[in-house]
């Protein structure tokens, strides 16, 4: 290998590494703040009772904590509703994005068809101790086991979940 190459190898592993440790400080500042979800009984647009404990028990769920407004979360709507598609458990939580009929258009128009709980009023992403969106949630047996916010990538999201399904909350 020339001294060329592997000074590009080692500038570029020094800037992942970099990368790394920005978006990890990043996600440990902005972390919600809630560990278990103790959360008032939830329903979706679609009039479906949600049990999180019960989603979350066999594999790693993720909950999306998303706007209609943010626009960020215009990219990483296309990751979840992908990683629905091919079976992952998905919930999503659109905060503050108006009422039940206009969120529904939205969906619609965005080609969305992951369940959805409508926070009208934000008091579900208070609970949730959410600050930012958009954040995702890793649960698993109930409990907030990791979290992301963010702009992030399908194969990071399905890498975080994988990483959940290592995580033992018995002993939490």
């Amino acid at each position: 290998m020339s001294r060329r190459v592997r000074a590009w190898f080692k500038e570029g592993a020094l800037a992942l590494l970099l990368l790394v440790l920005v978006t990890g400080v990043a996600d440990w500042l902005r972390a919600p703040d809630a560990t278990s979800l103790s959360l008032p009984p939830l329903t979706t647009l679609a009039g479906e009772r949600v049990d999180l404990a019960a989603l979350s028990r066999d594999r790693p769920l993720l909950i999306y904590v998303w706007a209609s407004w943010c626009g960020v979360c215009r990219f990483t709507g296309d990751a979840v509703q992908s990683l629905h598609e091919d079976g992952v458990p998905v919930l999503g939580i659109a905060l503050r994005s108006g009422d039940d009929p206009t969120l529904s258009r939205y969906l619609a128009r965005q080609g969305y068809d992951v369940a959805n709980i409508n926070d009208q009023d934000g008091a579900i992403g208070a609970s949730l101790g959410v600050s930012v969106t958009p954040t995702f949630l890793m649960v698993k047996g109930g409990k907030v086991v990791g979290s992301t916010t963010g702009w992030s990538s399908g194969p990071g999201l399905r890498l975080r979940l994988w990483l959940a399904r290592w995580i033992d909350t018995e002993g939490a």
